[in-house]
Order: C-alpha cells, then structure tokens, then sequence
C-alpha cells in the first residue's frame, strides 16, 4: 500500500471540502464511533484535486493516507526503478504511487505503491485521472496494512480486467510474493527469497530479489 495506514475521514467535514484534522485510523476502529461520513463520486474526486494528502474511496466511504517509512519509500522507488529498466524496449509504462486506480466492479479508488500498463493507458468516463487497465500492481508491505494489503485489497484488485499480476514486496526481509493469472486461468501464488529470481510472465520479465534489496534498510 503507498501509505503505513488507512484513517477514516472525521463525521463532519468543513465547507466545502477540508477535513477536520482529527481523524480515526482504520487499522484500530472503535465500535461506538459513528458510521464514517460518505460521499458522492464527484465530491471525492474534487476533494482529491485540491487535498493535500491522498484519499481512498471504498462505495462512498473516504479514507485519508498517510506517510510511510523510509525503507517503504525506498523499496517503492527501487521496484520503479528495476521495471522501468526491464520494460524499456516494450510498450509499457510504469507509473508511481501519484497515479490512482479505479476498480469499477467494486468502486474502489486507490493509490498503488506502483502501476504498470502496456499498451495505452484507459482512465474512468468521469474521471481522466482515475487508470482502469494496469497489468500489474505493486504494493509495499507495512506492518499496519499488511493484513489489508493480502486481503481485501487483493480481492479488489483481482477484479479488474487487465490485471495480471499482482506484486508485495517485503519491507523485513528480501521476498518478493507475486500473484499472478493466466489467460482466462486462476491466480497462481509465487514466492521468491534470497538468491532467487521472480519470472513475470504477464511481463516477460525476471526480477533479481538481491538486486531488489542491495542496499541496507534505512536505520
């Protein structure tokens, strides 16, 4: 996930679309706490051009983002980095954690660690910002997310057409646990540690899990 947590937007928002600066994070809910406030698709996607953080949007239900650590961020650019080299010669394209991605079969708007597209990107009828057809997906796993990041997340993802691969990257040790689907097949797990390499097929591509990982983790 591109961010170490999920808060749920407070009950009340000021006019017409700041957010109150307490905020109730998702990973801990409290049961007596409201129902969280819901919005239309049009006001989540004009809340999100003049936020100044990035927003989650689930069926009506906003979710703040907030900010990784250090070793997330550097994995998240490395991973960039490594497809960016590999995919070079093809007609693909790697996109960062700016980009949001748009799941219409479940109405989930999301912020990936990291997208890929081949061929020409295709965004939402209402939203030119909002990308509907990556191949892959690459998320950063953080401690507060990883449950959600394996789990929902991953269900919302395997939803979209042209997926065909979906990538976690460990922040606590060199593994890499691809998912990966064929041509009208199930999703597959593969894993690879230390001194391996990971085929994408969907890509055709390896990565190097040391390469991922050569330098040490930020202290």
């Amino acid at each position: 996930m591109a961010a170490n947590s999920r808060c749920l937007l407070p009950e009340r928002l000021s006019p017409p679309l700041g957010v109150l600066t307490s905020r109730h994070c998702y990973r801990d809910p409290v049961s007596s706490e409201a129902p969280a406030p819901r919005m239309t698709y049009a006001e989540y996607r004009a809340l999100e051009r003049e936020a100044k953080t990035k927003h989650e949007y689930l069926r009506g239900k906003v979710f703040a983002m907030t900010g990784g650590t250090l070793e997330h961020g550097r994995l998240a650019v490395r991973m960039s980095h490594l497809l960016t080299r590999e995919l070079e010669a093809r007609p693909c394209r790697v996109y960062s954690s700016d980009v949001r991605v748009r799941v219409d079969a479940t109405d989930l708007d999301t912020y990936p660690d990291v997208s890929v597209v081949c061929g020409e990107p295709e965004t939402a009828k209402s939203d030119a910002h909002a990308l509907l057809n990556p191949i892959m997906l690459v998320e950063v796993l953080s401690d507060s997310t990883e449950a959600y990041d394996r789990g929902q997340k991953a269900s919302h993802y395997r939803r979209i057409p042209s997926l065909r691969a979906y990538l976690l990257v460990s922040q606590h040790e060199p593994k890499l646990e691809l998912q990966v689907r064929a041509e009208d097949g199930p999703w597959t797990l593969r894993e690879a540690g230390a001194g391996e390499r990971l085929v994408i097929e969907p890509l055709g591509i390896e990565l190097d899990v040391d390469e991922v990982y050569r330098q040490p983790p930020a202290r």
